[in-house]
């Protein structure tokens, strides 16, 4: 895996410094736009473009269960995960709604249902197995499948940058991946599992308490092995967040630009930035969640939310909700007039 130590691309900073310069020509006070004026500026940075876009976006769906859900850790079965794929394919989800709104592509790839789903038309299918293993009891992932998982998310990364998309955007699907993403923070910043661990789908508060309790036996049966993040992921991860991982590696590598939906994606966001150290500054930060443990790993990664609108539900949903902000900062950026264009006298008349 050595792939994972390459260096990530390095912004454009000449394209940044001609986007900054446009942003004090327009007719607005400097700063009048708030983040939207600095969102344009690091698109172009980031694009290589003092005119940036957000009209090609791909967003990535993965797939996969957890062993950890035998420990009574979720409201629902894991029976969910499968018909929840099948929605993506056809259109019923959340995220498949929001991605014929925004005019994105939807890529729904199933790394390990614990039920199988068999031939789906939408559907790339790279199961490796009926979910990970129970990671209370040994580590959730083999290191071939970890290996696998890891490589999906780049494979996916590079399909998008071939194809030359602007914004990638990554989701996920699999009861139980709240206590794998808690746990995954836990472990990576050193955090007591009450600081992460929240309701997920529905857990009430007992429920809740449980959940950490079993994040607390797992980070003491794995504990000699959590300072290196590779096995970090290995024993306390998913095939899911494995791959998102990945995905956001290649991303940083391919210089494609990435916007992190909620706090499982924000957990393999700070095990991608722990892989390869500089991943994170390809990375915008779409939503809060109302994860209690979100803002935590935010605050490790220097994140800073575009939106706070209470949403939990995953899938890439909330970094879909978050994507015409990035359009509007580029629409404005390149269609508002300057000064100049509209006869209007500057600041400094």
């Amino acid at each position: 895996m050595a792939w994972l130590k390459e260096p990530v691309a390095r912004p454009n900073e000449n394209a940044a410094r001609l986007a900054a310069e446009r942003q004090a020509l327009l007719i607005k006070p400097p700063g009048a736009l708030g983040r939207l004026e600095a969102l344009a500026i690091r698109l172009a940075a980031w694009q290589g473009t003092p005119a940036p876009s957000a009209d090609r976006v791909r967003i990535v769906v993965f797939a996969g269960d957890h062993g950890v859900a035998g420990e009574g850790v979720s409201a629902f079965p894991q029976s969910v995960t499968a018909a929840m794929v099948n929605q993506f394919a056809r259109g019923g989800a959340a995220v498949s709604v929001l991605a014929r709104v925004l005019d994105a592509e939807l890529e729904v790839i199933n790394l390990g249902t614990a039920e199988a789903i068999g031939p789906t038309p939408g559907v790339l299918d790279l199961r490796l197995g009926p979910g990970t293993a129970n990671f209370v009891r040994e580590p959730a992932m083999s290191e071939g499948q970890l290996v696998e998982s890891l490589r999906a998310g780049r494979d996916a990364a590079a399909r998008a940058s071939s194809a030359g998309v602007r914004i990638f955007i990554g989701g996920e699907m699999g009861i139980g991946n709240t206590t794998a993403a808690a746990a995954l923070g836990a472990a990576l910043l050193g955090e007591a599992p009450e600081t992460l661990t929240g309701p997920g789908a529905g857990l009430g508060t007992e429920g809740v308490q449980r959940k950490a309790e079993v994040i607390r036996r797992a980070l003491v049966r794995h504990g000699p092995y959590l300072a290196d993040p590779l096995e970090v992921l290995r024993r306390l991860g998913g095939f899911e967040i494995a791959a998102l991982a990945g995905a956001f590696v290649a991303c940083a590598q391919h210089g494609l630009p990435v916007l992190v939906d909620g706090f499982i994606c924000t957990a393999a966001a700070l095990a991608a930035e722990r892989l390869c150290p500089g991943a994170s500054g390809w990375f915008l930060y779409a939503h809060t969640s109302a994860e209690p443990g979100h803002a935590r790993m935010l605050a490790a990664l220097d994140g800073k939310p575009l939106l706070d609108l209470g949403m939990r539900l995953g899938e890439g949903s909330g970094a879909a909700v978050a994507l015409p902000l990035l359009r509007m900062a580029c629409a404005l950026h390149a269609g508002m007039a300057t000064f100049e264009e509209a006869g209007i006298a500057g600041e400094s008349s």
